[in-house]
């Protein structure tokens, strides 16, 4: 199972925060739902960064005064950030690779990028469930999404159904440093492997591999800020130190010890 703690890069700045599982029947089709919800002082805002997984998210959001909408939001080449101003909150569903091809003809072109989505009945419905009163609008909002969902994809074809298993792969085990790796693991040639992923994520499978050790070095330097940079880096993989430091400074911009010793993480 993917670590729902992964992800977020300072999280003392987060807002209210849940993440609810997929029901049952949605399973094949989102990792997880989350929603924030905020309330900011007029004239502030609040940033939140992330380096996100490698998977697209279907968000319905009220942000601040502005209408609620839904946006279908690609995957991430670095590490990014939202700014939350006013009252509001968000529905988002982590989608599985199973549910793209029914929502993106391609989702390389959504790449760092975010587009309206058009589906009225998912807004109408989730923006009623999260004006209920108490904590089960959460869970009314994530029934009614997936319910949205399920009917949106309809069947999991066997090409879809491999490229779960290639991010499940991907993103939860530790000993697959290398593309060949799972390729050899999932019984695929290389080249299917990266069709898969460019059709139903947009990155590579190499980046989806950097994009997991990432999350976990910065994962380790938040709960152990202690901890050597030589050390992490040997045990997720890595030849040596200037190479986590390499990929650290390309995708999320800073250095590992100036992110270690930043007191808002």
């Amino acid at each position: 199972m993917i670590d729902a703690r992964r992800g977020v890069l300072y999280p003392a700045r987060m807002p209210e925060f849940h993440r609810l599982p997929a029901p049952p029947e949605a399973a094949d089709l989102a990792v997880w739902f989350w929603i924030p919800e905020w309330r900011i002082e007029p004239g502030r805002a609040s940033r939140q960064d992330v380096v996100a997984y490698p998977a697209l998210n279907l968000v319905v959001e009220q942000n601040g005064g502005e209408p609620a909408e839904v946006q279908l939001v690609g995957a991430t080449t670095a590490a990014s950030f939202r700014d939350l101003r006013g009252r509001g909150w968000a529905v988002g569903a982590l989608l599985r690779p199973a549910s793209v091809a029914a929502l993106v003809e391609d989702p390389a072109a959504l790449l760092d990028a975010a587009m309206p989505f058009d589906a009225p009945e998912l807004l109408t419905d989730v923006t009623a469930a999260m004006a209920g009163a108490g904590d089960d609008r959460r869970s009314d909002a994530v029934s009614v999404f997936a319910r949205w969902l399920v009917a949106r994809v309809e069947d999991v074809s066997p090409a879809a159904q491999q490229a779960n298993a290639l991010s499940d792969l991907l993103m939860t085990d530790a000993s697959i440093l290398r593309a060949e790796d799972a390729a050899a693991r999932l019984h695929l040639s290389l080249r299917t492997l990266q069709r898969l992923a460019h059709r139903h994520v947009g990155l590579p499978p190499a980046a989806m591999i950097r994009r997991r050790r990432l999350q976990e070095a910065a994962q380790r330097m938040r709960d152990d800020p202690q901890a050597e940079i030589a050390l992490i880096a040997a045990d997720l993989g890595y030849a040596d130190h200037a190479h986590l430091t390499r990929d650290f400074r390309t995708v999320l911009g800073i250095a590992p010890s100036s992110y270690r010793a930043d007191p808002d993480s």
